[in-house]
């Protein structure tokens, strides 16, 4: 039985193509699409969800009585109503796996970058300002042999260890995390708690969900607790660090330096203090953004709609008692 798709951006026409062979797409290709009457028409219609960077509420949800399945271009799902969702027995798939390098390799970016000072040193040779060899005042810091401490351990945070770990030399310390014994004996990983490892650690590197318990998990306190040369690097979301207590502790040199691909808003409000401090490294949410990584979650989306239309387990769904209850019928 065909079915009607409302696909909200990032597919390929081989992917919308995959997509038409079995139903009738929908496709919005622009993130003003979100507003159009057109768009709200054709999700009053929509069997099937595919989007990326789409705020689903409850009040949108209404508007879709057919809905049986969204299928997210993202790991984190802090952007859809889960209890509501799963209430109304809708399934919500993700596309976990298929970006942890890439984002990895963003996160390691940012420790390098914060540590040796490279986009601030730039722009200085940029403008103009490299006449002689440089002095202390603008040296940077060493990564290898250093203690990075990872709060949060899943397949991101493991895979931006094992950089340091194998490729640096560093000492990796974790929090938020349950015991990890492989881990612990492949990159010689030791568990402490929060307070221990900020206290610990020369690079804290946050990759943990964004929920209740992990909401400016990063406080006044917390930030209080690390090295006053200690670096924060954030690739998980923007609300997990209290971003005013954040400007405040790199303003006062409270910690050396801040590596940062989130933030609590997005876009970063213009006024905002954080892109124009030199002790600061701000990305506009590349994580995954590469060609090839982008792609790859689009097609996992695709993956993960088509199985769930025609009935399959998706591979990768996110509130599968879902799936438990549509088979119980």
């Amino acid at each position: 039985m065909r079915k009607r798709i409302v696909a909200f951006r990032r597919l390929n026409e081989e992917q919308l193509a995959q997509l038409r062979q079995h139903h009738d797409v929908d496709y919005f290709e622009h993130h003003e699409d979100a507003d159009s009457p057109a768009f709200h028409a054709a999700l009053s219609r929509a069997h099937g969800l595919i989007t990326a960077g789409l705020k689903v509420t409850p009040k949108l949800i209404d508007s879709a009585p057919h809905l049986e399945t969204i299928a997210s271009i993202s790991v984190g799902y802090d952007n859809y109503p889960l209890a509501t969702l799963t209430e109304r027995n809708i399934l919500l798939c993700n596309t976990p796996d298929v970006l942890t390098e890439t984002t990895a390799d963003t996160g390691f970016l940012l420790i390098m970058a914060t540590a040796r000072r490279a986009v601030e040193l730039a722009n200085w040779v940029k403008d103009g300002h490299w006449k002689s060899s440089i002095g202390p005042d603008l040296f940077g810091s060493d990564v290898h042999g250093k203690t990075l401490g990872m709060v949060g351990f899943g397949r991101i945070g493991a895979a931006i260890a094992r950089r340091g770990a194998l490729g640096f030399g560093m000492q990796i310390r974790y929090t938020m995390a349950s015991p990890k014994p492989e881990l612990e004996k492949e990159l010689g990983a030791l568990r402490l708690n929060l307070q221990e490892l900020l206290a610990t650690s020369d690079f804290v590197c946050v990759s943990v969900p964004l929920n209740a318990d992990t909401e400016k998990l990063i406080d006044s306190a917390a930030l209080k607790r690390m090295k006053p040369n200690g670096i924060l690097i954030n690739i998980s979301r923007g609300k997990v660090i209290d971003e005013k207590a954040l400007i405040e502790a790199l303003n006062t040199g409270q910690i050396g330096a801040a590596g940062l691909d989130v933030f609590e808003q997005e876009p970063l409000p213009v006024e905002s203090p954080l892109p124009h401090m030199p002790n600061v490294v701000a990305l506009p949410h590349i994580g995954s953004a590469t060609h090839e990584t982008r792609a790859s979650m689009a097609q996992r989306a695709v993956d993960n709609m088509l199985l769930a239309l025609a009935g399959n387990h998706p591979i990768s769904p996110v509130n599968s008692e879902v799936l438990t209850r549509r088979s119980s019928i």
